[in-house]
């Protein structure tokens, strides 16, 4: 019996066929790489002066380190050799007991710890939501601007990613009504995010309701990404989703640690679905990772324990920065403030017919000002950047409008 490599046997080794490696997954080498990868590569070969720093608005980071009762409490973990292994797929049981009394206490309505499982971040949520609900052919409503990852994750699997734009005056709201004109045979599911990511358009409580009411009448799935809920006034309750008694039937709830409690390099989040989308999530996180990080698991259940007060303070903080460049956009003659909220804000550039890549990377070699232009988050977008103001400090912001106001003057 011939071997399979036979063939390639010559007298003239050098003229023998060489394998090649097949080429990749035409989905997955059809996405461009992350738009945080390439605008770091606009700077990534500079120095600056002290008296021009570079200022990076362009990733979503908190300003702050996690709570230092925080970091020497998981120092101390450390030390118990139990700590290492892995733990139950979809997390800790305790942790995820404290998460669904935590949103059960936020949304005013109970939630099963049986109903909601730990993810590697909020990011492995969505894609793991995504993977349970939809398959190659099918088609996802994304509003646009879309957080680039899921646009990305969204075409990976050869879904088709069905752009729902925001009106005119809207403050970059989408309206249900012109996502129902949109849904088609093969839709399977509408994703949103609030808090927004990358306007920072915090959505009306009727907005959220109407888009629940319109999947449930379609039979399609409503993935809402909360992770910026904790960035909002205190006291508020976003939407009444969860006293619904269908919830279940319709509504996948995205969330993150990362941000609350700063801790973007753990990789930690959450997702809360009904039990038969929960069994096939758990499905693809066994094979994806087994099962979330244990240390940054066990930083989340100390945050839910011991840091809400810590993080209230944060969001109080970072709604006064908020404050603070939305005034000073407000007296710009130049820069129109389009949406803000939470961890960005979005603004139209004052250059007209100029595609909004082209200005963000002079801004960076010209202001050493750091952002990600529209153009980066869907077609039609050219007109925007996001300033993502939550990784600086307070006395920074009038040197970014000094350097916003001055560019291109």
């Amino acid at each position: 019996m011939k071997l399979p490599d036979e063939g390639l046997q010559t007298s003239h080794p050098e003229q023998a066929t060489k394998r090649r490696m097949p080429e990749a997954n035409p989905w997955l080498a059809a996405v461009a790489p992350s738009p945080i990868g390439e605008t770091r590569r606009w700077v990534s070969d500079r120095t600056f002066p002290a008296d021009r720093p570079l200022i990076d608005l362009s990733q979503a980071v908190p300003g702050y380190p996690p709570a230092l009762e925080l970091r020497r409490h998981l120092g101390e973990l450390l030390l118990d050799p139990a700590l290492h292994g892995y733990t139950p797929i979809l997390g800790l049981p305790t942790l995820r007991r404290h998460y669904a009394a935590h949103l059960s206490s936020f949304y005013g309505a109970p939630i099963d710890a049986g109903e909601v499982g730990i993810t590697s971040g909020c990011n492995q949520a969505f894609c793991l939501a995504l993977m349970s609900i939809a398959r190659a052919g099918d088609q996802v409503i994304l509003p646009r601007p879309h957080y680039f990852n899921h646009d990305m994750w969204i075409r990976m699997q050869g879904i088709e990613a069905v752009p729902l734009d925001f009106r005119p005056g809207s403050g970059a709201v989408p309206h249900p009504d012109d996502a129902a004109k949109l849904i088609g045979p093969r839709t399977r599911a509408i994703v949103l995010i609030t808090p927004n990511n990358p306007t920072g358009a915090v959505y009306p409580r009727e907005t959220i309701h109407a888009f629940h009411e319109l999947a449930q009448r379609h039979g399609i799935a409503l993935l809402l990404d909360e992770t910026y809920k904790d960035f909002l006034p205190e006291g508020t309750r976003p939407h009444e989703l969860f006293s619904d008694p269908d919830w279940r039937g319709t509504l996948v709830h995205l969330y993150s640690f990362s941000k609350v409690f700063a801790l973007t390099g753990y990789r930690v989040g959450g997702v809360t679905a009904g039990p038969e989308l929960m069994a096939e999530i758990e499905k693809a996180m066994d094979c994806v990772s087994i099962c979330p990080p244990r240390l940054a698991q066990e930083a989340a259940l100390y945050g839910l324990q011991h840091l809400l007060p810590w993080a209230r303070r944060n969001t109080e903080d970072l709604k006064a920065r908020a404050d603070l460049l939305s005034a000073g956009l407000a007296r710009s003659n130049r820069w129109r403030l389009v949406s803000i909220g939470a961890y960005f804000a979005y603004v139209e550039h004052p250059f007209p017919g100029e595609r909004a890549t082209g200005i963000a990377r002079r801004m960076a070699d010209e202001e050493n000002l750091l952002t990600i232009p529209g153009d980066m988050f869907g077609a039609g977008q050219e007109r925007f950047i996001r300033l993502a103001f939550a990784n600086v400090t307070d006395d920074r912001i009038p040197t970014v409008l000094e350097r916003l106001e001055r560019f291109g003057t």
